[in-house]
């Protein structure tokens, strides 16, 4: 049960029968936790009130086969439409702050339970037939099929945890899922150091992965300290006894937020009896064995974190990067993992690996790491949002699997996040360090203005238009020939693609632009070399692009950015050799001003250069300061002839204008495809 398939060759024949079993062994195993559910009403009633009941889950993982063996064109008929619609979506735990009170009108579990064998059949009949060649990659017909089983592999966990949190009178034991019956003193917990070393992820291995293992990350690790033992029901104990969840000085603000929402006084799976406690199985209630690990979400472990700083210690829980460097010294054998020995978690000092226990196993581990994408990260066409809901900085990282995890859950390679007050079969170890944790980058640029721009500066050219920005600066360039080019200024900057574009031959680049959220972009872009962002394909869909300043020969060393109002720069933006005013001019309020004052930040012989599509709109300037674009004395008055009225007292105009064209993404099927006339002006020596 635990070990995924290789895919990566072998004799095809045997290679088939191995993913056959392996799928019917996934099913027969999901099946058999709800045999747990004493009866039909069990599978009504919820478990708790952030997600759906179980019949949603038992046959959410039936539904998922179809969607997805649909959508990749494996079979063309639905078996049944309204099941495959109803148990499609509403997966991920809910908060208290977006709680769906949705009602369903739920089918019988003998319905499901028929469509479930339906849908084995199904699966069966595609695994007998496709042909299989190597290796099994993303585009083989066989990736939905191992998507569909390890998708229920997951389920196989969470709806144990669900179970787990029914009223007991909804379940009762079964011979298949005993629990570990070993209990004795808990161990003292210890600091074992871990050396500093450089750790590289990844997904390199020849088995199904999911889109966030893949892609690269490296990262160099200072020495740390960290826990010899999973912390044990005892250690937690004198968190509580201490009264840890009353001290709201322990809680991270989140934390804070959800422990008034839920009102705990001791861990979920704790159950107080007079002046004793027990531990809450799967579908009993046992005395509570001190030495196993506790069960807490990422707030409870972090208030404990915090709680024991007061011994003076810089306790903290592992990064994911720290984690990695555990497994590297301590490299994991045989583990509480996958159902290979127990139904439940076990003594915190059964399983050593190294001068650790529990490298990985027994319980899942928190990490102080939101989920992030590694550099080179895509999604999968067929389920394009497994990960990228969770890029949101609000789902942390829990490394190692539990004693359930099987399949791709089981591997290092893993990458699994969730809420921080949601319930796995969860504990932590902690960390001594004084390392400051940063958390990576892992939010998708999603305001429509903004990945517009982030595309049309960064993105893919379209119908043969070279990118603007960079053509701009090839233009700047060509006409500062002779000319000193220390400094220049990129105006009205927008994502950033020119500053950095002319900082290959200046000595500084300052972007300004009004938009803070456009300076977020092209500071964020300075710093980690890297823009991620959403792109709208047809309505609600999108699609996700990584940019790499490197990739373009470009980096943010020589730059700078600022938020500001092109018609009141401030006092310390002068002394320029070159400004670049990139479709600018026909959104400011006060065109005017700007072009009046413009020549007090250039220095005498440097140049400003005018891009504008002119298309002047009173949303953006008022009717009475426009320079040009009317009738003037019953003339045409153009933009042009404005611009030489204002500047020609302190510029010389540089050659003609000449046309540049540009064009804007919208959507998949909608473009702007617009021209930015373009000026030079040579500001003339004093006197």
């Amino acid at each position: 049960m635990n070990k995924p398939p290789l895919l990566n060759g072998g004799d095809p024949e045997s290679k088939r029968e191995e993913i056959r079993r392996y799928f019917h062994e996934t099913a027969d195993c999901y099946e058999s936790l709800f045999e747990m559910l004493s009866g039909s009403d069990a599978y009504y009633v919820k478990p708790i009130s952030l997600r759906h009941p179980l019949i949603f889950y038992y046959g959410h993982t039936a539904t998922f086969f179809v969607n997805k063996l649909v959508l990749a064109g494996l079979v063309e008929r639905r078996i049944n439409p309204e099941f495959e619609s109803m148990f499609a979506v509403g997966v991920d735990e809910m908060s208290w702050d977006d709680l769906d009170e949705s009602n369903y009108d739920w089918p019988e579990v003998s319905a499901v339970r028929s469509y479930r064998k339906e849908t084995r059949r199904l699966v069966d009949g595609l695994i007998a037939k496709l042909p299989l060649v190597f290796p099994i990659d993303w585009e083989s017909p066989w990736w939905p099929i191992l998507m569909g089983i390890e998708h229920e592999r997951i389920h196989l966990e969470t709806s144990s945890v669900l179970i787990r949190q029914h009223d007991l009178k909804h379940v009762r034991p079964t011979e298949k899922w005993q629990p570990c019956r070993k209990t004795g003193e808990a161990p003292e917990n210890d600091l074992v150091e871990i050396p500093e070393g450089r750790v590289a992820l990844g997904k390199k291995d020849d088995t199904y992965g999911w889109d966030n293992e893949y892609g690269r990350h490296e990262a160099d690790v200072p020495s740390f300290r960290v826990g010899r033992h999973l912390v044990s029901n005892r250690e937690f104990l004198d968190f509580v006894n201490s009264g840890g969840y009353r001290e709201e000085g322990f809680w991270e603000e989140e934390g804070l937020s959800w422990k008034q929402y839920a009102g705990p006084e001791y861990p979920t799976f704790w159950v107080k009896e007079g002046q004793g406690w027990k531990l809450r199985l799967l579908a009993e209630v046992i005395d509570m064995p001190w030495d196993w690990p506790v069960e807490v979400n990422y707030h409870e472990a972090k208030a404990f974190c915090n709680w024991k700083r007061q011994e003076g210690l810089a306790c903290r829980l592992p990064t994911e990067d720290e984690w990695y460097r555990i497994q590297a010294i301590h490299e994991p054998d045989e583990a509480n993992l996958g159902l290979e020995h127990h139904a439940s978690s076990c003594p915190v000092n059964e399983f050593r690996h190294g001068e650790i226990y529990d490298a990985k196993g027994n319980v899942w581990q928190w990490t102080e790491t939101p989920i992030y994408p590694f550099e080179g990260f895509r999604v999968h066409p067929l389920y394009d949002d497994f990960t990228t809901p969770t890029y949101d900085g609000r789902h942390n990282l829990m490394k190692g699997g539990s004693w359930i995890s099987t399949g791709n859950e089981s591997l290092l390679s893993a990458r699994y996040a969730f809420r921080r007050h949601f319930f796995q079969h969860a504990g932590f170890r902690y960390v001594v360090s004084d390392e400051a944790v940063v958390a990576p980058s892992s939010r998708y640029e999603t305001d429509k203005l903004l990945f517009e721009y982030a595309e049309f500066h960064y993105g893919e050219s379209h119908f043969g238009v070279a990118n603007f920005p960079a053509a701009l600066c090839k233009m700047a360039i060509d006409a500062m020939k002779g000319k000193p080019m220390k400094k220049a200024l990129d105006l009205g900057c927008a994502a950033g693609r020119a500053t950095f574009e002319l900082a290959r031959f200046f000595d500084s680049v300052d972007g300004i632009d009004f938009s803070a959220r456009f300076i977020g972009l092209g500071a964020k872009l300075a710093e980690e070399g890297l823009l991620r962002y959403v792109l709208c394909e047809e309505g609600e869909l999108v699609s996700y692009r990584e940019r790499k300043l490197s990739e373009l020969g470009l980096n943010g060393e020589k730059v700078e950015f600022w938020q500001g109002d092109a018609c009141n720069l401030k006092p310390h933006l002068k002394d320029y050799d070159l400004i670049l005013a990139a479709n600018l001019i026909d959104r400011l309020y006060s065109p005017r001003k700007f072009l009046s004052n413009i020549h007090e930040r250039i220095n005498p012989g440097g140049l400003l250069m005018i891009a504008s599509p002119y298309t002047w709109l009173e949303e953006h300037t008022p009717r009475a300061e426009w320079i040009g674009g009317y009738k003037l004395d019953g003339e045409n008055f153009t933009t042009l002839d404005g611009l030489k009225s204002i500047l020609e007292a302190n510029f010389i105009l540089v050659g003609e204008p000449s046309s540049v064209p540009f064009v804007i993404r919208e959507t998949a099927r909608k473009f702007q495809h617009s021209f930015s006339e373009v000026t030079i002006w040579e500001k003339r020596a004093p006197g």
